[in-house]
């Protein structure tokens, strides 16, 4: 059983350094002694866990990706992706925790932020000890970013910001230091004439008048992940609050949402690990009509296909992050992740679901989580749709959106 378990949790990562494998033990190792214990319970109740996230914080999860000399690790995109995949085995909840913080709340400054904003943001960021948020999806605008209707008004020398924002990861949680929000701050001619707006990104920071984080959803999965809609009525920031160029804040969340897809491909696959591993345990102990129900060709195979699946997957996420890292090309890769993972985090919940039966239909099962957990990975970061017409574009198809 031990070892069957253990060819269970192989990695599949035969290109992985000694570094990235003992990370990826160590992840593990803490997913087990201290995320999993709490999953349920913080499913239940609707909490994000804030001493799991001051853990991860004191692992250095948080500044995996960003150089020392900002207070990062000083590491890479892959080694992000592998902290991410391990906790997601466990808990999508935490992992996008993770996953968000670092994509959508830190990477924005480091990459776009004044030294003034890096040096007051970053650290705490950095360490785990705040979060922050990304505003940009809205009633009317998600993947169509560009129909954002929340505007910034330069007034003298500060930005009033109007709008609401929906769906907002890490938004109110008590240690969330702000919510960069993309809005119009004016219109723009293109080289045909035609008129646009312009979309710049601003810092709001919480605790601003004006700035209410609406009650918390009731989620159908991811629900111990913080996630809140936004109101700003009038809000008033310095000018200085300005994240990165003046009308380019939706070119700069493109970018950002490209490296997104790889971690949420390394999380799916995570979660399909999880599935895996779940579902090797059960059918071996659970013994019908005298023997295991392992022994039972269909749900071999079942099995094996989960198996295929999360090979597929962690291959695919693997091949973008190391594009990534190495600076080439990697959007149709990260595209062609997002959907294949998501693909097998969904079928391998619905399969484990299926070989736990009714004890898989409750909340206390991890699969019964998965289940509900999954559906998410085809929507958030870009729906299904989207990687393939991504895919198919840069196949020099003229496919419409």
């Amino acid at each position: 059983m031990t070892q069957t378990l253990a060819r269970t949790r192989q990695d599949d990562g035969f290109d992985l350094t000694e570094d990235e494998r003992d990370l990826s033990a160590m992840v593990r190792e803490f997913a087990e002694e201290v995320v999993a214990p709490r999953s349920y319970e913080a499913d239940r109740e609707h909490e994000l866990p804030l001493d799991v996230v001051a853990q991860m914080g004191e692992l250095g999860l948080f500044g995996l990706p960003f150089p020392e000399e900002v207070g990062g690790q000083g590491g890479d995109y892959m080694a992000f992706c592998l902290a991410v995949e391990g906790l997601a085995r466990v808990d999508q909840s935490i992992a996008i925790t993770l996953e968000a913080a670092v994509g959508l709340g830190a990477m924005p400054v480091f990459r776009h932020g004044t030294e003034q904003q890096k040096q007051e943001l970053l650290p705490a960021l950095l360490a785990g000890k705040a979060l922050a948020g990304f505003g940009l999806t809205e009633t009317g605008a998600g993947s169509d970013a560009g129909a954002t209707r929340t505007t910034a008004v330069l007034d003298g020398d500060e930005w009033v910001v109007t709008g609401s924002k929906q769906f907002i990861t890490n938004s109110g949680t008590p240690i969330t230091s702000h919510v960069a929000v993309t809005a119009v701050t004016g219109r723009t001619t293109d080289a045909s004439g035609r008129e646009r707006r312009e979309i710049s990104t601003i810092i709001v920071p919480t605790g601003t008048p004006g700035f209410t984080v609406e009650p918390a959803y009731d989620k159908v999965g991811w629900r111990a992940s913080d996630t809140h809609p936004l109101t700003l009525d009038g809000v008033r920031v310095p000018a200085s609050n300005l994240l990165g160029e003046r009308g380019r804040g939706y070119a700069n969340f493109l970018s950002a949402l490209d490296e997104g897809r790889i971690a949420v491909a390394a999380l799916a696959t995570g979660a399909a690990q999880g599935c895996l591993e779940e579902a090797v345990r059960y059918a071996n102990e659970r013994v019908v009509f005298d023997v295991p129900i392992a022994q039972h060709q269909h749900i071999a195979f079942t099995i094996a296909r989960m198996r295929s699946r999360v090979h597929t997957a962690r291959l695919s996420w693997h091949d973008a992050a190391r594009r990534r890292d190495a600076g080439a090309s990697f959007k149709e890769q990260a595209a062609i992740a997002k959907l294949v993972a998501s693909d097998a985090a969904m079928l391998n919940a619905r399969d484990a679901t299926q070989v736990f039966g009714g004890y898989g239909f409750m909340n206390e099962s991890l699969v019964g989580r998965h289940y509900r957990d999954s559906k998410i990975l085809e929507i958030g970061e870009g729906t299904s749709e989207v990687q393939l017409m991504l895919i198919a574009r840069s196949l020099g198809l003229g496919v419409q959106a």
